[in-house]
């Protein structure tokens, strides 16, 4: 990646996660469930009223809206594929209203990441992909 992408890439208000993304830590991660525990960990994940509120869940779109308390307040939205009978994809698109000199972004992959780590303890990681 080029150092002028790297720089104003560390200003965008939004970080995703996807298939194809440029950083492996942000590609998209599958587990080993049906749709339906998959949308089950997610929910158990973002359950904390303390720190998230689960603003809608669309089960017909493969999408949970969650909106995070904490500093800064986040937008998360968590998109699940099924693949297979059992095998779920899980992307995350984290983005913020705020703004940072030092960028924001660091925060936002931040998030995703310790996102994907707590669901990888409530399911079933497939790491061949």
């Amino acid at each position: 990646m080029g150092w002028l992408k790297t720089f104003t890439n560390r200003y965008s208000q939004q970080c995703e996660s996807n298939e194809h993304h440029h950083d492996t830590e942000l590609k998209t991660r599958y587990y080993k469930s049906n749709f339906e525990q998959t949308i089950r960990g997610v929910e158990e994940v973002f359950g904390n009223k303390q720190h998230y509120e689960i603003k809608s869940v669309s089960k017909e779109h493969g999408e949970i809206f969650v909106h995070s308390k904490q500093s800064p307040a986040l937008d998360i939205i968590i998109t699940i594929i099924t693949v297979r009978p059992l095998e779920t994809a899980v992307d995350f698109t984290v983005s913020t209203e705020k703004w940072s000199p030092m960028g924001i972004n660091k925060a936002l992959k931040k998030q995703i990441l310790a996102a994907y780590d707590a669901l990888d303890q409530k399911l079933p990681s497939l790491r061949t992909k």
